[in-house]
């Protein structure tokens, strides 16, 4: 479990391709590994993912061929957002987030507003009645407030602090992102009988 509250950034080093997915070497200089077990769970883009290896300044963790196909951000030089997971005594500073994407979206705007940027999400069809407006989503690792909400469309501000703190701040039109929906509403709906 997480809270969208990113650590640190992080780069992908390496991308080894296997028969079952790939593993990738994850520079994370800031996230801090020290206290870091081999079976740990790190949020890496907003996906949790188990590591596998690690060092003083990097881990490694395993890409199964679902993961590779249904997030984005897992490319060679990819800067990435890192969050470890949560322990009972930490804050909960954003919002309860599982680490299990829900799909990819896409940027369609981004527009500075003095110092923060609005920026303008497309996400896919079937996740955009779980989005709502003032709710929280996550992207690409990042727990955020949507401010409107066009069907399948919403938008949501960053200020100076998560551009600065996170890869968001360098967003442009066209970039894929991952998006968890908020996990109560995934909850809601399945107790409603409408999956």
């Amino acid at each position: 479990m997480f809270t969208g509250i990113v650590t640190a950034v992080g780069k992908i080093a390496r991308l080894e391709p296997g028969a079952g997915g790939a593993r990738a070497v994850v520079e994370a200089p800031g996230l801090g590994l020290e206290d870091v077990a081999i079976g740990d769970s790190i949020a890496v883009n907003g996906v949790c993912l188990t590591v596998v290896a690690r060092d003083s300044g990097r881990f490694e963790v395993d890409l199964s061929q679902e993961t590779l196909a249904r997030t984005a951000g897992f490319e060679l030089s990819c800067e990435v957002n890192l969050e470890k997971a949560l322990r009972l005594a930490d804050r909960l500073g954003g919002h309860l987030v599982s680490g299990h994407v829900d799909g990819v979206g896409e940027i369609t705007r981004v527009e500075a507003v003095g110092d923060n940027r609005v920026v303008s999400v497309r996400a896919p069809d079937e996740l955009g009645h779980y989005i709502a407006r003032k709710g929280s989503v996550t992207v690409d690792g990042v727990s955020l407030t949507v401010n409107t909400v066009r069907g399948a469309d919403f938008e949501v501000n960053l200020i100076p602090h998560t551009c600065m703190n996170t890869s968001l701040g360098s967003l442009r039109p066209g970039r894929r992102v991952n998006l968890e929906v908020d996990l109560l509403a995934r909850y809601l709906e399945r107790l409603l009988g409408r999956d």
